[in-house]
């Protein structure tokens, strides 16, 4: 390759490296906020603080939930059928279709036979058996926990935290990692709720001491006050069990005011299955009140005046600005299929994470200035060529990692150090090369170009098979481990670039245009 062409190589890549690292310095100066620069590199929790969560997601609710609803669909379906039964209720991973005596179904032809893909039928009497499918329950289960995974990313994305990470861990168990947090109650405000919204019908003729607790069941509407975060006082409500809907079918949700009290609520917009079950639901129910039911507290209970066509419903209540926001991410985000837990905790602060920083970079300028020092010391002039080809490989990776928005943690450095390790061992076995080629025939320039050429099938061997291990990591490897393979892939390109063509430019550039060649400085 001609050394104009190599000179011109190198300043653009040059260019473009200070290009996409100069953000990553500008962003961790004193007085910067990092949120608010582009193309920076992120830190990761164990280098700026934030939050630790572990949480297990309760997978045996979610079947219940299943059961529940299916046991729904089943009644409604019958309702519109005009078939006389008396309830469909819920057992152990099964449910019990009780008929009116003498009265049958056939629950295998349509449209009831959708019914039987999950579900094995025994029918005995006036009971019909459904029981889950062997293997059913464990698909619920697991695809509980994925469905889980995706509610709490789009959740967590509302946050506006660079790079969040969340693995699954084990079965039941999600791992959140929010670096940079500020907020941390904000957090657990998104997280922490199942955001369950129910609609059930108020039996406005039974009280918390007279109800049927076959049928009925009680729950609260609470007031808190504002200012002191206590709450003021519970109002009950007698429910039937029978829950009408869900907020499964909701499209959309939006924060508005209300123009009569300047008060904010949440307004719903449901899908057209929402649509025609919601406008079913109040047509039957005119004249009573409906409570609007968010994961078992009763957020209000208005009266139906008539049909609601349009597919549309409210959230009212005691809400600030800041929690009807809240109320409406969780909501259009979606609910989560089953209550969670939250096993761990921790709050990583700024300081250690700053101490972190401090003592990686610390450990990164001490080990890159020995290697330096030593290269410069063995191989005098060549090692100056090194040394300037090992600050340029660290600006490379520095500026790829700035280019992606990638996250640089504590494991991370240790590859970028182990990277460092790697581009002065292709120098080595470079300048070895000529030293051999010098003895065997005292010819610097056939040197150079020997040393070269013989070199650089040992470089690429060694590093490609670093590098397939490399993506290996990165592939199937998660949180600390995946940043380390992040930073050691690019780290081992950049490496393969700067010993191959940054070095050879300096040789071509200082020797190789010399017309009389006597000896190198190596």
């Amino acid at each position: 390759m001609d050394i104009k062409l190599k000179g011109s190589i190198i300043l653009i890549v040059l260019l473009g490296a200070l290009y996409y690292a100069f953000p990553t310095y500008r962003a961790y100066q004193p007085g910067v906020d990092p949120q608010t620069v582009d193309n920076k590199v992120n830190l990761g929790l164990d280098l700026q603080g934030g939050m630790y969560l572990d949480i297990e997601i309760q997978v045996d609710e979610a079947v219940k939930e299943i059961l529940r609803r299916t046991a729904l669909e089943l009644e409604d379906l019958l309702i519109d059928e005009q078939v006389d039964f008396v309830e469909v209720r819920q057992a152990t991973n099964s449910l019990i279709l009780e008929m009116e005596p003498g009265k049958k179904v056939n629950l295998e032809i349509a449209p009831y036979d959708r019914f039987l893909e999950q579900f094995d039928m025994n029918v005995q009497d006036d009971l019909t058996y459904l029981k889950l499918k062997s293997g059913e329950a464990q698909l619920i289960r697991e695809n509980s926990v994925s469905q889980a995974l995706e509610v709490l990313r789009n959740r967590i994305d509302s946050l506006g935290i660079s790079e969040p990470s969340l693995q699954k861990q084990g079965e039941n168990n999600i791992v959140i990692q929010l670096p940079g947090l500020k907020d941390r109650d904000r957090a657990i405000e998104l997280i922490g709720p199942q955001a369950i919204l129910q609609f059930q019908i108020v039996n406005n003729n039974a009280t918390p001491s007279t109800y049927n607790r076959l049928t009925e069941v009680v729950k609260y509407e609470e007031v808190w006050d504002k200012t002191t975060n206590k709450l003021i006082s519970k109002r009950p409500y007698v429910l039937d069990k029978k829950i009408l809907m869900t907020g499964e079918f909701i499209r959309d949700a939006r924060v508005r005011i209300d123009s009569r009290d300047n008060r904010p609520y949440v307004a719903l917009s449901f899908d057209s299955i929402g649509a025609d079950r919601f406008a079913k639901i109040t047509r039957r129910n005119v004249g009573r009140n409906m409570a609007i039911v968010l994961d078992d507290k009763v957020q209000s209970a208005p009266v139906i005046r008539e049909a609601i066509t349009g597919g549309e419903a409210s959230i009212s209540g005691q809400f600030t600005v800041e929690e009807a926001d809240t109320l409406k991410i969780v909501l259009r985000s979606g609910s989560l299929p089953a209550p969670i837990e939250i096993r761990e905790e921790r709050t990583v602060g700024a300081s250690l994470g700053e101490d972190s920083v401090d003592q990686g970079l610390k450990s990164l300028m001490i080990g890159s200035a020995l290697v330096l020092i030593f290269m410069i010391f063995y191989y005098r002039l060549a090692g100056v060529f090194a040394a300037a080809a090992l600050i340029f490989n660290v600006l490379l990776i520095i500026s790829v990692l700035g280019a992606f928005g990638a996250t640089l943690t504590l494991p991370g450095m240790a590859g970028i150090v182990l990277t460092i390790g790697m581009a002065v061992d292709a120098n080595v076995l470079i300048f070895q090369r000529i030293r051999e080629e010098i003895k065997r025939t005292d010819n610097p320039r056939a040197a150079i170009q020997e040393g070269f050429g013989k070199a650089f099938r040992t470089i690429l061997d060694a590093n490609v098979t670093t590098l397939f291990a490399a993506l290996a990591l990165l592939q199937f490897g998660t949180g600390p481990i995946k940043g380390f393979a992040v930073t050691l892939s690019v780290g081992i390109i950049a490496s393969m670039f700067t010993a191959i063509v940054v070095t050879r430019f300096f040789f071509d550039f200082v020797y190789l245009r010399k017309t009389k060649l006597r000896s190198l400085s190596i």
